[in-house]
């Protein structure tokens, strides 16, 4: 929380009101986490000026959006060790960050760690003082990444000229030469030239500067074009152990037909050899490899080489996508195995190309099939929480593929996910809203609606009310039970819909409004009619029929005899389950609560109140949960001891039920918000029916006992939903 603890200063920057003196390591991190968040910029890095308290030695500003003056005054007073500033948008160039660190003396010596890819160098700038300022000028470099910038020849030439430079990577750039690479052969210990389309040079030529650098331990000669096999490759691979001999790593992934007999004599004349990087090569599967222990392979042949190259290739996109797609392959007969070291190299390719459909739409396909069925159960939770918030964020970022939203939902579809893990569930079901509304396949529907009834039934109220708000939604919902009710059909698809509408209008008075003007009530007697025989549809329709008879407004709306009589005719029987006839007394409950409200005629309603009261008396208390409340608020209109004996009855063996079956969560939440106090009016008042007295005073016990019983550290409430039956 920058602001709270800074002043602004007139050009804009912040500067800390106060600050001890920070390790330095600390200020390290704090450059660095700013910079991971994205919260980086010309305005915040203005902290750093302070040089005392915030001493910076290792600097990370990648990806941050910062200006040329902001850098230098932040930044460059500092005496930095190591700099990485690499993608930063926003006009910075490397000639600006060039000329700021040479202009600190301390800078010139100290620096030895520069990372500029994917930069700008802009040459053309490089000009201080008419001084030209080249990379020479910083003498204590030791390492320098360039990769993906305009890195020309001269400059490569001018680079080679640091007396202490041991790694260097100019990785697609578009050098031509690289003759220069002999001014620094007694020192360059690591060279990556991965992708040069412009090299110039005869294969012979290339061998042959490459083979004088003396001091070469590693060398990265891939190429993401995936072109045939390059000839300086086959040259350097069978040249025998005369030619760089010292190298304990080589890269050649992406140079098509490299030879298993070439790779071969190039590892058996190399015992030191470590790695080897040989993906999209066809040559992994060598005899010679699977007999060198300690010789690391990035490859396709097999899972070791597969997740050495998700490892390996972070930086290469093109690369991470063929490694993911070979490991998709592996994954699919990975049925009982939960690997969550695999999908950990998963979702680090998932990060670093979030913007790249490629990696997106086969990452997703391997997330599924690591977190499939029971495989999730074992998977750290902190993971899948960050798995998820990646596969939302390529639903949001490409709404318009199918299979990857596809594969997204089927990720999202996992009883462990959506019950267990945390995650933003409120994007997560608008995200699922949007899809739903454009496909129509029937098991992809099912899925879709089951992932947004669990997850609606997890929302917080204001989360729910925000849902309910979109008029879209209840429309897309509604739309499912209409076409399963007109085919007559009982699947999970309808279950999950009716769900889904119970919970989103649960103590939402605007979704609630929405299910009337789409014409929800029309809708839900003719689904009463249908399934007359299907209590568990019946319990869904009445659960929801119960939050729209809560809302007092609303209740205008219900005043209809065909309705009612549905309602009424569920209320009891032989062959009706209690869950059942609870909500139906439920509905009728709250429509008979307020005399000046209703609308027909006072008869029926004393007819009603009568039946309602007879039906409770012959319920008995199932054995599994059957609800669950949030809270009791809309209990208390129900409660007051000027209401009909059959209104009071029902809501105290309502509150009853809960607290008989979760007395810890439902006795606490009496207290809190004051219901204990209606009950013991109602049980004190003369004129309370002692069937409606009995049960509120064995509630008012139940209370007693919890609150001598109770640990005071257990006593926070949960939130529960009245769908979650």
């Amino acid at each position: 929380d920058l602001d709270s603890l800074c002043r602004t200063q007139p050009d804009g920057s912040l500067r800390l009101s106060w600050a001890p003196l920070l390790p330095q390591e600390m200020a390290d991190q704090l450059l660095h986490k700013m910079a991971a968040q994205g919260t980086l910029n010309d305005r915040t890095v203005g902290i750093f000026r302070s040089c005392e308290q915030l001493r910076l030695r290792r600097a990370c500003v990648r990806s941050s959006p910062l200006s040329a003056e902001a850098f230098r005054l932040a930044l460059c007073p500092h005496r930095l060790q190591e700099l990485d500033a690499s993608g930063v948008p926003g006009g910075l160039t490397g000639a600006h960050i060039l000329s700021g660190l040479a202009s600190n003396p301390e800078c010139r010596a100290s620096l030895q760690r520069l990372t500029l890819s994917r930069l700008q160098l802009g040459w053309t700038s490089l000009e201080v003082k008419e001084e030209q300022v080249g990379f020479s000028s910083l003498q204590g470099l030791r390492t320098l990444n360039l990769a993906n910038t305009d890195l020309t020849d001269p400059f490569l030439e001018d680079i080679c000229t640091l007396p202490q430079l041991e790694v260097l990577d100019i990785s697609s750039t578009p050098v031509t030469e690289l003759s220069a690479l002999l001014g620094c052969r007694l020192t360059l210990r690591s060279l990556t030239a991965h992708g040069l389309r412009q090299l110039d040079m005869s294969p012979a030529r290339v061998i042959s500067i490459l083979s004088q650098l003396h001091a070469l331990r590693h060398l990265d000669l891939s190429d993401d074009r995936f072109v045939s096999g390059d000839e300086a490759v086959r040259l350097l691979l069978e040249g025998g152990s005369g030619i760089l001999p010292a190298l304990v790593s080589l890269d050649v992934s992406g140079r098509k037909k490299v030879t298993e007999g070439a790779v071969t004599a190039f590892v058996e004349g190399r015992r030191g050899l470590l790695f080897l990087g040989l993906l999209a090569t066809g040559a992994g599967s060598c005899d010679v490899l699977s007999g060198k222990n300690n010789l690391k392979v990035a490859g396709e042949a097999n899972e070791k080489q597969i997740c050495e190259s998700l490892r390996r290739y972070r930086e290469r996109e093109c690369f991470t996508r063929e490694a993911l797609v070979h490991l998709y392959q592996l994954t699919n007969d990975m049925y009982d195995q939960t690997r969550p070291d695999i999908l950990k190299l998963v979702l680090g390719g998932m990060q670093n190309y979030s913007k790249s459909l490629h990696v997106q739409l086969v990452a997703s396909a391997c997330v599924f099939n690591l977190t499939n069925q029971d495989m999730a159960v074992g998977m750290p939770h902190p993971l899948l929480s960050a798995v998820v918030h990646q596969v939302l964020e390529a639903m949001r970022s490409f709404p318009s593929h199918q299979q990857l939203q596809k594969n997204c939902l089927l990720v999202l579809c996992s009883d462990t996910i959506l019950q267990d893990v945390p995650f933003d569930r409120f994007e997560a079901a608008k995200l699922v809203m949007n899809w739903l509304s454009g496909h129509v396949d029937r098991t992809l529907q099912r899925m879709a609606v089951a992932v947004i009834s669990i997850l609606v039934a997890k929302l917080s109220t204001e989360q729910t009310t925000q849902l309910g708000a979109d008029i879209f939604i209840m429309k897309q919902l509604l739309g499912i039970v209409q076409q399963k009710a007109m085919a007559g059909v009982v699947d999970s698809t309808l279950k999950f819909a009716l769900s889904a509408l119970w919970n989103l209008t649960d103590e939402t008075p605007t979704a609630s409004r929405h299910f009337i003007q789409c014409q929800g009530l029309e809708l839900y007697e003719e689904v009463l009619e249908t399934y007359s025989s299907e209590s568990s549809i019946q319990q869904k329709v009445l659960g929801l029929l119960n939050n729209i008879a809560e809302v007092e407004e609303l209740q205008a709306d219900m005043m209809q005899e065909d309705l009612l009589e549905h309602v009424v005719t569920l209320l009891q029987g032989p062959q009706v389950e209690v869950g059942v006839s609870y909500f139906a007394g439920g509905v009728l409950a709250h429509l008979t609560s307020r005399q000046d409200a209703w609308t027909l005629d006072q008869g029926l309603r004393q007819t009603i109140l009568e039946q309602l009261h007879a039906a409770i008396l012959t319920w008995a208390l199932p054995e599994r949960e059957m609800v669950s409340y949030r809270s009791f608020r809309p209990f208390f209109s129900l409660l007051q001891t000027s209401q009909p004996a059959g209104v009071q009855l029902w809501a105290v063996w309502a509150m009853h039920l809960v607290c008989t079956q979760n007395g810890v969560q439902y006795c606490h939440m009496l207290q809190v918000e004051g219901a204990v106090e209606l009950l013991k009016t109602l049980s004190s008042d003369l004129d309370t029916h002692s069937n409606v007295r009995g049960m509120a005073e064995s509630i008012l016990g139940m209370v007693e006992r919890h609150q001598t019983t109770s640990n005071p550290l257990r006593t926070q409430t949960e939130k529960g939903h009245h769908g979650r039956s």
